[in-house]
């Protein structure tokens, strides 16, 4: 796969539709382009103390930022500008895809917005028959083995770099 975004975003609590960040790298023939962070007011507005203690964004973060309509429309007039197409062209790639595709639909669904048959690709369960002697498959460790160090983890962009870099190896 020589084209596609990688994403990855961070929830404010238990709900797939509370994203309170979005990463998101552009990869065109086989090079990262582009890339786009974004943190995100979640709905609902609450956060969860186990996800504090993963990703550390709190209300001070969030309040101010911008819903996900808003931020999802720089989202696409970003894709349409780097690949000259609609997002629902593309191809998404995530670490653990079930998790960030079901955010994605979900947050559609609570702005009431026409979720496209986004096309996802799961880097987590190729890098399982690649890497086999790894002692796990997190992303951390997975990417490391293919030059990626992921030092800011469960930055919703670093997480997004470090799938890219994977997805690059595996895809």
């Amino acid at each position: 796969m020589q084209d596609f975004i990688a994403i990855d975003f961070e929830t404010a609590n238990g709900y797939r539709s509370s994203v309170c960040s979005v990463g998101i790298v552009m990869v065109k023939n086989g090079e990262v382009v582009d890339s786009f962070y974004s943190l995100i007011h979640p709905e609902p507005n609450y956060y969860a103390w186990f996800c504090q203690e993963v990703h550390g964004l709190g209300y001070e973060d969030t309040d101010d930022a911008p819903n996900f309509k808003d931020v999802w429309s720089q989202v696409e007039a970003k894709i349409k500008s780097v690949y000259g197409k609609e997002s629902s062209e593309m191809t998404f790639v995530a670490h653990n895809a079930p998790f960030d595709s079901s955010c994605l639909k979900a947050v559609f669904k609570v702005y009431n917005m026409t979720y496209p048959d986004f096309t996802f690709k799961d880097t987590l369960c190729p890098s399982r028959q690649c890497f086999k002697s790894l002692p796990n498959h997190q992303l951390q460790t997975v990417s490391a083995v293919c030059g990626y160090e992921l030092t800011q983890h469960h930055n919703a962009l670093a997480d997004a770099e470090a799938c890219a870099a994977i997805a690059l190896r595996v895809l």
